[in-house]
């Protein structure tokens, strides 16, 4: 059994924050404390930076089937250019064809990720079609196949979105299943609506994506879910919230002591709609739904992690290449949805975070990393430094400025919606299970690294 041996580095957890040595056995932590007087195979010298736990993001498409192509990134190029940028864990999602099983989901999912993905995954399951067979297969779901959390689109009318009365069936099943509903709010119908009456009107460019799915519109639907899952005793998570006005219908949920998990992305802390309103096809770049919001609404999305709204920051990985984009070059409807961010949240969210004074050291572990392996039964195995735990680490050196720029990353994607941002920190080692996966900007770790982690029922730390 090899092992390895991290001095001098400061250890920052969800919760604490303190300097010692760690060693690793294996795949797993043995030991930490001070000055330890052990020997191993490998020893790094970790002095003046930072020893986070390894980076998950619980919102990722790697080979997404979208919009008559594919998301660019596969499980193997996504999760090293996540491994590069201190992301060691992925949750996708197997997403249901409607008129299929979701067992039929699941398979083809293994298919594009085992033995293929170098970082660790795992699964949401996305139900498109519940019906009495879907129904019949959810406790195989998560007892065999370790899958605790389902979602559902609000959205994308005629293709993936469900309507209420399946929504509320497929909650009251996971109630006594031990499962938790992930939900994309929009409101579908409104927005088809707008659509249909934007290109009606010749409105094509880019900029009317963002028109037409106003912010009212994902409020709507996220206090729809929320009501339901209220009704239904449903453990309840929205993906990638983007606006003040969805926070406000969290916040009244818990003042009848309702807990709502909330997760953001990078993208809606950072970049805003006028994004949109640049010149020629641009705006395609950040065609992603929900659409980028005013900054407002950045401003209440950094004030929800403080005041524990926000529990997670992920990326909802999605890339297209721009001759993908160019497909809706005079149909903003037909523009694939969705943009990269997985190789630069962990350092964007420090860089404009932790460096900037939004949000300290261990809400930052908490949002990169903790609330999403609580949330979905991957903690203490994954989301922490402590004994017994994988030994997935970041040795993060908070002094090291670089330029973000799709000419060195290592998404598949041939632009960045940050080219040019400057950043204050960097990955300098991403360890995965004890072994280093990337050193200096060099792997050495590749194809079918990665495992494929089962999770429990659902049982909410948080």
């Amino acid at each position: 059994m090899s092992s390895l041996l991290i001095r001098n580095g400061t250890i920052v957890t969800a919760t604490d924050r303190y300097q010692a040595d760690v060693y690793i056995e294996g795949e797993l932590i043995s030991m930490i404390g001070a000055s330890l007087d052990v020997s191993a195979d490998r020893e790094i010298d970790a002095s003046g930076c930072y020893l986070f736990p390894g980076g998950i993001d619980a919102h990722t498409h790697m080979e997404l089937p979208f919009m008559g192509t594919h998301a660019s990134d596969t499980f193997e190029s996504g999760t090293l250019a996540g491994l590069h940028g201190g992301t060691t864990t992925i949750v996708d999602f197997a997403i249901q064809t409607q008129g299929d099983s979701l067992e039929a989901a699941i398979n083809t999912w293994h298919e594009k990720a085992d033995g293929h993905a170098v970082g660790d995954y795992a699964f949401h399951c996305a139900v498109t079609d519940f019906n009495e067979n879907t129904r019949k297969e959810l406790p195989a779901v998560i007892n065999e196949h370790g899958i605790n959390s389902f979602k559902i689109f609000m959205a994308y009318k005629g293709a993936l979105m469900i309507d209420d009365r399946q929504m509320y069936e497929l909650m009251q099943e996971l109630v006594e299943l031990g499962g938790i509903v992930t939900a994309h709010t929009e409101n579908g119908d409104m927005i088809d609506s707008n659509i249909q009456r934007n290109l009606a009107a010749g409105n094509t460019a880019p900029k009317y994506h963002v028109l037409s799915r106003p912010a009212i519109c994902e409020a709507e639907a996220a206090g729809r879910a929320i009501d339901i899952a209220y009704e239904t005793g449903c453990a309840f998570y929205i993906v990638h919230t983007t606006c003040e006005e969805t926070l406000a219908k969290v916040k009244a949920a818990t003042l009848r002591n309702q807990k709502v998990h909330v997760e953001t992305c990078i993208q809606y802390l950072l970049l805003d709609e006028s994004f949109y309103f640049k010149e020629g096809f641009e705006g395609a770049k950040v065609v992603m739904s929900p659409p980028l919001r005013k900054k407002k609404d950045q401003e209440a999305l950094w004030a929800g992690m403080n005041q524990n709204l926000v529990h997670h920051v992920a990326t909802d990985h999605c890339p297209f290449c721009m001759d993908q984009k160019a497909m809706g070059k005079d149909n903003f409807s037909k523009i694939p949805n969705g943009a990269p961010g997985i190789e630069n949240r962990f350092e964007l969210l420090y860089s404009e975070g932790v460096a900037k004074g939004r949000i300290g050291l261990n809400k930052f572990v908490e949002m990169s990393s903790t609330g999403a392996a609580k949330i979905f039964g991957l903690f203490p195995r994954k989301g922490t430094i402590a004994v017994g735990s994988d030994a997935d680490i970041v040795i993060f050196d908070p002094e090291v400025e670089h330029t973000i720029s799709a000419e060195n990353h290592h998404m598949n994607v041939d632009y960045n919606a940050y080219e040019g941002w400057q950043v204050k920190g960097k990955a300098r080692t991403t360890i995965l299970r004890g072994t280093v996966a990337v050193d200096g900007g060099e792997a050495f770790v590749g194809e079918g690294f990665g495992k494929y982690l089962k999770r429990p029922p659902f049982s909410s730390y948080t």
